[in-house]
Protein backbone atom coordinates (compact mmCIF):
# COMPACT_ATOMS: atom_id res chain seq x y z
CA UNK A 1 0.00 0.00 0.00
CA UNK A 2 1.48 3.33 -0.99
CA UNK A 3 1.97 6.16 1.42
CA UNK A 4 -0.56 8.19 -0.59
CA UNK A 5 -3.30 5.74 0.36
CA UNK A 6 -2.46 6.18 4.04
CA UNK A 7 -1.89 9.91 4.22
CA UNK A 8 -2.10 13.14 2.29
CA UNK A 9 0.84 14.53 4.25
CA UNK A 10 3.29 14.04 1.36
CA UNK A 11 6.96 15.12 1.30
CA UNK A 12 6.28 17.92 -1.24
CA UNK A 13 9.89 17.88 -2.43
CA UNK A 14 11.59 15.60 -4.93
CA UNK A 15 14.91 15.72 -3.06
CA UNK A 16 13.17 14.97 0.22
CA UNK A 17 11.34 12.04 -1.36
CA UNK A 18 14.59 10.63 -2.74
CA UNK A 19 16.30 11.03 0.65
CA UNK A 20 13.43 9.32 2.45
CA UNK A 21 13.32 6.40 0.01
CA UNK A 22 17.09 6.01 0.28
CA UNK A 23 17.01 5.97 4.09
CA UNK A 24 14.17 3.43 4.16
CA UNK A 25 15.98 1.18 1.67
CA UNK A 26 19.24 1.38 3.62
CA UNK A 27 17.43 0.56 6.85
CA UNK A 28 15.55 -2.31 5.20
CA UNK A 29 18.80 -3.84 3.92
CA UNK A 30 21.10 -2.76 6.76
CA UNK A 31 21.87 -6.27 8.13
CA UNK A 32 23.01 -7.37 4.67
CA UNK A 33 24.71 -4.17 3.49
CA UNK A 34 26.61 -3.25 6.64
CA UNK A 35 28.27 -6.18 8.43
CA UNK A 36 29.17 -5.87 12.07
CA UNK A 37 27.29 -5.36 15.31
CA UNK A 38 27.97 -1.62 15.41
CA UNK A 39 26.26 -0.90 12.10
CA UNK A 40 23.12 -2.90 12.85
CA UNK A 41 22.96 -1.32 16.32
CA UNK A 42 23.07 2.13 14.71
CA UNK A 43 20.30 1.14 12.28
CA UNK A 44 18.12 -0.21 15.12
CA UNK A 45 18.71 2.97 17.13
CA UNK A 46 17.57 5.02 14.12
CA UNK A 47 14.33 3.00 13.94
CA UNK A 48 13.68 3.57 17.66
CA UNK A 49 14.46 7.29 17.50
CA UNK A 50 12.26 7.77 14.43
CA UNK A 51 9.26 6.67 16.51
CA UNK A 52 10.41 8.59 19.61
CA UNK A 53 11.17 11.83 17.76
CA UNK A 54 8.12 11.69 15.47
CA UNK A 55 5.87 11.25 18.51
CA UNK A 56 7.53 14.27 20.12
CA UNK A 57 7.14 16.29 16.93
CA UNK A 58 3.45 15.41 17.05
CA UNK A 59 3.36 17.41 20.27
CA UNK A 60 5.90 20.17 19.66
CA UNK A 61 5.71 20.68 15.90
CA UNK A 62 2.01 20.13 15.30
CA UNK A 63 0.45 21.15 18.61
CA UNK A 64 2.99 23.60 19.99
CA UNK A 65 3.34 21.73 23.31
CA UNK A 66 6.78 21.96 24.91
CA UNK A 67 7.27 18.92 27.12
CA UNK A 68 10.30 17.60 28.98
CA UNK A 69 8.56 14.41 30.09
CA UNK A 70 8.82 12.53 26.81
CA UNK A 71 11.59 10.28 28.10
CA UNK A 72 9.39 9.46 31.10
CA UNK A 73 6.88 7.81 28.77
CA UNK A 74 9.82 6.25 26.91
CA UNK A 75 10.90 4.74 30.22
CA UNK A 76 7.36 3.58 31.04
CA UNK A 77 7.30 1.58 27.80
CA UNK A 78 10.72 0.07 28.43
CA UNK A 79 10.03 -0.85 32.06
CA UNK A 80 6.54 -2.12 31.30
CA UNK A 81 7.72 -4.63 28.70
CA UNK A 82 11.00 -5.39 30.47
CA UNK A 83 9.44 -6.17 33.85
CA UNK A 84 6.72 -8.27 32.20
CA UNK A 85 9.36 -10.34 30.42
CA UNK A 86 11.39 -10.66 33.62
CA UNK A 87 8.53 -11.75 35.88
CA UNK A 88 6.15 -13.52 33.49
CA UNK A 89 8.78 -15.23 31.39
CA UNK A 90 10.26 -14.55 27.93
CA UNK A 91 7.23 -14.91 25.67
CA UNK A 92 5.40 -12.74 23.17
CA UNK A 93 2.35 -12.78 25.43
CA UNK A 94 4.51 -11.11 28.10
CA UNK A 95 5.56 -8.49 25.55
CA UNK A 96 1.93 -7.73 24.67
CA UNK A 97 0.78 -7.65 28.29
CA UNK A 98 3.70 -5.42 29.30
CA UNK A 99 3.10 -3.10 26.35
CA UNK A 100 -0.62 -2.92 27.10
CA UNK A 101 0.00 -2.12 30.76
CA UNK A 102 2.60 0.50 29.83
CA UNK A 103 0.19 2.10 27.36
CA UNK A 104 -2.49 2.34 30.05
CA UNK A 105 -0.05 3.89 32.54
CA UNK A 106 1.17 6.40 29.93
CA UNK A 107 -2.42 7.20 28.95
CA UNK A 108 -3.35 7.89 32.58
CA UNK A 109 -0.22 9.98 33.24
CA UNK A 110 -0.59 12.00 30.04
CA UNK A 111 -4.27 12.67 30.73
CA UNK A 112 -3.52 13.66 34.32
CA UNK A 113 -0.71 16.01 33.34
CA UNK A 114 -2.70 17.44 30.44
CA UNK A 115 -5.91 18.08 32.35
CA UNK A 116 -4.15 19.92 35.17
CA UNK A 117 -1.38 21.63 33.21
CA UNK A 118 -2.37 22.39 29.61
CA UNK A 119 -4.75 25.14 30.67
CA UNK A 120 -1.79 27.24 31.82
CA UNK A 121 0.86 28.94 29.73
CA UNK A 122 3.32 26.80 27.80
CA UNK A 123 6.33 27.57 30.00
CA UNK A 124 4.48 26.37 33.12
CA UNK A 125 3.51 23.14 31.37
CA UNK A 126 7.15 22.59 30.39
CA UNK A 127 8.26 23.10 33.99
CA UNK A 128 5.58 20.75 35.32
CA UNK A 129 6.63 17.99 32.92
CA UNK A 130 10.30 18.52 33.80
CA UNK A 131 9.54 18.20 37.51
CA UNK A 132 7.46 15.04 37.05
CA UNK A 133 10.04 13.42 34.79
CA UNK A 134 12.79 14.19 37.33
CA UNK A 135 10.72 12.64 40.13
CA UNK A 136 10.12 9.45 38.13
CA UNK A 137 13.83 9.18 37.30
CA UNK A 138 14.80 9.54 40.97
CA UNK A 139 12.15 7.04 42.09
CA UNK A 140 13.45 4.51 39.58
CA UNK A 141 16.91 4.74 41.12
CA UNK A 142 15.58 4.62 44.70
CA UNK A 143 13.67 1.32 44.38
CA UNK A 144 16.31 -1.18 43.20
CA UNK A 145 14.29 -4.18 44.42
CA UNK A 146 11.70 -3.41 41.73
CA UNK A 147 13.61 -1.59 39.01
CA UNK A 148 17.21 -2.70 39.51
CA UNK A 149 18.20 0.83 40.50
CA UNK A 150 21.21 2.40 38.83
CA UNK A 151 22.65 -1.05 38.03
CA UNK A 152 19.67 -1.90 35.87
CA UNK A 153 18.25 -5.29 34.95
CA UNK A 154 19.13 -7.85 32.31
CA UNK A 155 15.94 -8.76 30.45
CA UNK A 156 15.23 -12.15 28.83
CA UNK A 157 13.52 -12.10 25.44
CA UNK A 158 11.47 -14.70 23.55
CA UNK A 159 13.56 -17.46 21.99
CA UNK A 160 12.80 -16.23 18.48
CA UNK A 161 14.47 -12.90 19.34
CA UNK A 162 17.45 -14.39 21.16
CA UNK A 163 20.86 -14.02 19.44
CA UNK A 164 21.40 -17.76 19.87
CA UNK A 165 18.33 -18.60 17.74
CA UNK A 166 18.96 -19.59 14.11
CA UNK A 167 16.12 -19.27 11.63
CA UNK A 168 18.04 -20.88 8.76
CA UNK A 169 20.75 -23.52 8.83
CA UNK A 170 22.74 -21.79 6.11
CA UNK A 171 23.57 -18.08 5.83
CA UNK A 172 21.43 -15.97 3.50
CA UNK A 173 23.59 -13.74 1.28
CA UNK A 174 26.50 -14.45 3.67
CA UNK A 175 24.43 -13.28 6.63
CA UNK A 176 23.41 -15.57 9.48
CA UNK A 177 19.70 -15.04 10.13
CA UNK A 178 19.65 -15.19 13.92
CA UNK A 179 17.39 -13.75 16.59
CA UNK A 180 19.20 -10.42 16.48
CA UNK A 181 18.38 -9.96 12.80
CA UNK A 182 14.78 -11.00 13.42
CA UNK A 183 14.54 -8.46 16.25
CA UNK A 184 15.93 -5.77 13.97
CA UNK A 185 13.30 -6.42 11.31
CA UNK A 186 10.59 -6.46 13.98
CA UNK A 187 11.72 -2.97 15.04
CA UNK A 188 11.92 -1.82 11.42
CA UNK A 189 8.37 -2.93 10.62
CA UNK A 190 6.96 -1.47 13.85
CA UNK A 191 8.76 1.84 13.21
CA UNK A 192 7.46 1.99 9.64
CA UNK A 193 3.85 1.26 10.63
CA UNK A 194 3.96 3.67 13.58
CA UNK A 195 5.36 6.43 11.39
CA UNK A 196 2.68 5.91 8.72
CA UNK A 197 0.01 5.98 11.42
CA UNK A 198 1.33 9.30 12.74
CA UNK A 199 1.31 10.68 9.20
CA UNK A 200 -2.34 9.66 8.96
CA UNK A 201 -3.10 11.40 12.26
CA UNK A 202 -1.56 14.75 11.29
CA UNK A 203 -3.29 14.67 7.89
CA UNK A 204 -6.70 13.99 9.47
CA UNK A 205 -9.19 16.70 10.51
CA UNK A 206 -7.98 16.17 14.07
CA UNK A 207 -4.40 16.90 13.00
CA UNK A 208 -5.48 20.03 11.13
CA UNK A 209 -7.16 21.33 14.29
CA UNK A 210 -3.94 20.74 16.22
CA UNK A 211 -2.04 22.81 13.65
CA UNK A 212 -4.67 25.56 13.85
CA UNK A 213 -4.23 25.66 17.64
CA UNK A 214 -0.47 25.88 17.19
CA UNK A 215 -0.79 28.82 14.79
CA UNK A 216 -3.41 30.78 16.73
CA UNK A 217 -5.03 29.24 19.79
CA UNK A 218 -7.35 32.23 20.34
CA UNK A 219 -8.86 31.98 16.84
CA UNK A 220 -9.21 28.20 17.08
CA UNK A 221 -11.16 28.56 20.31
CA UNK A 222 -13.21 31.42 18.88
CA UNK A 223 -14.56 29.22 16.07
CA UNK A 224 -15.69 26.58 18.54
CA UNK A 225 -12.83 24.16 19.19
CA UNK A 226 -12.12 23.13 22.77
CA UNK A 227 -8.39 23.81 22.55
CA UNK A 228 -7.48 22.35 25.95
CA UNK A 229 -9.13 19.04 25.02
CA UNK A 230 -7.36 18.89 21.66
CA UNK A 231 -3.99 19.75 23.21
CA UNK A 232 -4.51 17.06 25.85
CA UNK A 233 -5.34 14.47 23.19
CA UNK A 234 -2.27 15.54 21.21
CA UNK A 235 -0.06 15.07 24.25
CA UNK A 236 -1.63 11.65 24.90
CA UNK A 237 -0.87 10.49 21.35
CA UNK A 238 2.71 11.69 21.69
CA UNK A 239 3.06 9.87 25.02
CA UNK A 240 1.76 6.61 23.53
CA UNK A 241 4.26 6.89 20.67
CA UNK A 242 7.11 7.35 23.15
CA UNK A 243 5.87 4.33 25.11
CA UNK A 244 6.02 2.19 21.97
CA UNK A 245 9.59 3.41 21.31
CA UNK A 246 10.57 2.40 24.85
CA UNK A 247 9.19 -1.10 24.29
CA UNK A 248 11.24 -1.33 21.09
CA UNK A 249 14.36 -0.29 22.99
CA UNK A 250 14.14 -2.99 25.65
CA UNK A 251 13.61 -5.72 23.04
CA UNK A 252 16.76 -4.58 21.28
CA UNK A 253 19.05 -3.92 24.26
CA UNK A 254 17.67 -6.67 26.50
CA UNK A 255 18.58 -4.36 29.37
CA UNK A 256 16.75 -1.88 31.59
CA UNK A 257 18.37 1.06 33.33
CA UNK A 258 17.71 4.74 34.07
CA UNK A 259 20.61 5.87 31.88
CA UNK A 260 19.21 4.15 28.80
CA UNK A 261 15.57 5.16 29.23
CA UNK A 262 15.05 8.09 31.61
CA UNK A 263 18.21 10.15 31.16
CA UNK A 264 17.71 13.85 30.39
CA UNK A 265 20.44 13.44 27.77
CA UNK A 266 17.95 11.39 25.73
CA UNK A 267 15.47 14.27 25.95
CA UNK A 268 18.14 16.64 24.65
CA UNK A 269 18.86 14.26 21.76
CA UNK A 270 15.17 14.21 20.86
CA UNK A 271 15.01 18.01 20.91
CA UNK A 272 18.12 18.32 18.73
CA UNK A 273 16.89 15.76 16.21
CA UNK A 274 13.52 17.53 16.02
CA UNK A 275 15.11 20.89 15.27
CA UNK A 276 17.71 19.46 12.87
CA UNK A 277 15.12 17.56 10.85
CA UNK A 278 12.46 20.25 11.00
CA UNK A 279 9.58 20.84 13.39
CA UNK A 280 6.03 20.14 12.26
CA UNK A 281 7.01 17.83 9.42
CA UNK A 282 7.34 14.28 10.88
CA UNK A 283 9.65 13.56 7.93
CA UNK A 284 12.25 15.54 9.85
CA UNK A 285 12.26 12.75 12.44
CA UNK A 286 13.50 10.32 9.78
CA UNK A 287 16.20 12.55 8.32
CA UNK A 288 17.25 13.99 11.68
CA UNK A 289 17.46 10.59 13.39
CA UNK A 290 19.48 9.07 10.56
CA UNK A 291 21.97 11.94 10.41
CA UNK A 292 22.32 12.36 14.16
CA UNK A 293 22.73 8.67 15.04
CA UNK A 294 25.22 8.05 12.21
CA UNK A 295 27.24 11.13 13.23
CA UNK A 296 27.14 10.13 16.89
CA UNK A 297 28.22 6.57 16.06
CA UNK A 298 31.04 7.27 13.64
CA UNK A 299 32.28 10.74 14.61
CA UNK A 300 34.62 9.26 17.22
CA UNK A 301 36.22 6.99 14.61
CA UNK A 302 36.72 9.92 12.26
CA UNK A 303 38.30 11.98 15.02
CA UNK A 304 40.65 9.15 16.03
CA UNK A 305 41.85 8.91 12.45
CA UNK A 306 42.29 12.69 12.13
CA UNK A 307 44.10 12.97 15.46
CA UNK A 308 46.47 10.15 14.57
CA UNK A 309 47.24 11.71 11.19
CA UNK A 310 47.96 15.08 12.83
CA UNK A 311 50.24 13.48 15.43
CA UNK A 312 52.22 11.80 12.66
CA UNK A 313 52.36 15.09 10.78
CA UNK A 314 53.66 16.89 13.87
CA UNK A 315 56.35 14.24 14.32
CA UNK A 316 57.38 14.58 10.68
CA UNK A 317 57.61 18.38 11.10
CA UNK A 318 59.65 18.20 14.32
CA UNK A 319 61.62 21.40 14.87
CA UNK A 320 59.66 23.41 12.32
CA UNK A 321 57.06 26.14 12.89
CA UNK A 322 54.27 23.71 11.90
CA UNK A 323 54.98 21.27 14.73
CA UNK A 324 53.15 23.17 17.54
CA UNK A 325 50.26 24.01 15.22
CA UNK A 326 49.76 20.37 14.21
CA UNK A 327 50.16 19.23 17.81
CA UNK A 328 47.46 21.71 18.92
CA UNK A 329 45.11 20.55 16.18
CA UNK A 330 45.73 16.92 17.18
CA UNK A 331 44.63 17.74 20.74
CA UNK A 332 41.57 19.65 19.53
CA UNK A 333 40.30 16.75 17.42
CA UNK A 334 41.14 14.08 19.98
CA UNK A 335 38.37 11.49 20.33
CA UNK A 336 37.73 12.57 23.93
CA UNK A 337 36.43 15.89 22.56
CA UNK A 338 33.83 14.37 20.25
CA UNK A 339 30.96 16.04 22.14
CA UNK A 340 32.53 19.46 21.50
CA UNK A 341 32.57 18.95 17.74
CA UNK A 342 29.15 17.34 17.80
CA UNK A 343 27.92 20.55 19.43
CA UNK A 344 29.66 22.65 16.76
CA UNK A 345 28.02 20.62 14.01
CA UNK A 346 24.62 21.03 15.64
CA UNK A 347 25.03 24.79 16.06
CA UNK A 348 26.02 25.12 12.40
CA UNK A 349 23.08 22.97 11.26
CA UNK A 350 20.60 25.05 13.29
CA UNK A 351 22.19 28.29 12.04
CA UNK A 352 22.13 27.35 8.35
CA UNK A 353 18.88 25.35 8.53
CA UNK A 354 16.61 27.35 10.89
CA UNK A 355 13.53 25.54 9.57
CA UNK A 356 15.31 22.19 9.59
CA UNK A 357 16.47 20.08 6.70
CA UNK A 358 12.93 19.31 5.57
CA UNK A 359 11.99 22.99 5.69
CA UNK A 360 15.02 23.94 3.59
CA UNK A 361 14.29 21.25 0.99
CA UNK A 362 10.66 22.32 0.70
CA UNK A 363 11.67 25.98 0.44
CA UNK A 364 13.94 25.18 -2.48
CA UNK A 365 11.09 23.43 -4.26
CA UNK A 366 8.80 26.41 -3.68
CA UNK A 367 11.43 28.79 -5.05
Amino acid sequence: MSIHLLSNELPRSRRLSVALVLIVLLLALAPFLFPGARAINAAATICIFVVLTASYDLMLGYTGIISFAHTMFYGVGAYGVGLALLHRGPSFSSVLIGLGAAMLVSLALALLIGVFSLRVQAIFYAMVTLAIASCVSVMTSQFPEWTGGDDGLTIPVPELLSPAFRLLEEPLFDKVINGKVITYYLLFVVALLAFLLMLRIVASPFGRVLQAIRENEFRAEAIGYHTAAYRTLGSVLGALGATLAGAMLVLWLRYLGPDTTLSFAIMLNVLLITFIGGRGTLYGAVLGSALYIVAQTYLIDLMKWASGALVQGAAAQAGSALEPVLALLARLVHADRWSLWMGVLLVLSVYYFPTGIVGRLRARRAA
